[in-house]
């Protein structure tokens, strides 16, 4: 389960996320797999460590859903962001229904936070709090990579072995999301996420 949830096939959407990346690339910020491995970093250590530990909260019962709804949007600044996850937060939520129906899925809303919906998934998959925050943590960085690969033309193996280099990242950060509820806010994500919805004819949602 922990590997089926942490798929880049998983029907919620997320495919067409790139989490700022295709702003970032715009702009000149991100132009080669250097600086995508700067950004996929910087990423990671914030918005990633962020939903990280909201979900993990979620899955111990530190957060029931309502109060995660609340810190999740209290630790998203950009309305733009705010928007993204709950676009993908509907599709997991509507994963979830198809795939444990026994579950009471009433109390979250129509358009939930993914990472508070996210841990509502682990949960019922039977998933530790830190397994959880791994799959946050790991969807954040994939699909930031992906874009990346795609908008840049870059050799997927690059790419490929850029994931393996930053796995020892990814599994502190989930240490550390598994801890305490994560405040780590990044201006220039906010920015490139409200940059971005003015975009006209983006390639990508967010």
């Amino acid at each position: 389960m922990l590997l089926t949830l942490a798929d880049s096939r998983l029907p919620v959407g997320g495919h067409v996320h790139s989490g700022g990346l295709e702003e970032a690339i715009s702009g000149g910020a991100v132009r080669d797999l250097p600086t995508l491995r700067e950004f996929l970093v910087r990423r990671v250590r914030t918005s990633g460590l962020v939903a990280a530990s909201i979900a993990a909260a979620v899955v111990d019962g530190r957060l029931d859903v309502s109060a995660a709804e609340v810190e999740a949007d209290a630790r998203t600044p950009s309305a733009a962001a705010r928007r993204a996850s709950r676009a993908q937060g509907r599709g997991m939520l509507r994963l979830g229904k198809k795939i444990f129906p026994q579950h009471d899925w009433s109390v979250h809303p129509s358009r939930p936070h993914l990472p508070v919906v996210a841990g509502a998934v682990a949960r019922a998959a039977g998933l530790d709090p830190h397994q959880s925050a791994l799959v946050l943590i790991y969807t954040t960085m994939t699909g930031s990579a992906t874009a990346g690969q795609r908008l840049l033309a870059l050799d997927p193996g690059d790419v490929a072995l850029l994931g393996v280099e930053l796995t020892p990242l990814c599994e502190s950060t989930a240490a550390a999301a598994t801890a305490d509820l994560a405040d780590m806010s990044d201006p220039l994500l906010d920015v490139l996420a409200q940059r971005h919805e003015l975009r006209p004819m983006p390639l990508f949602a967010s």
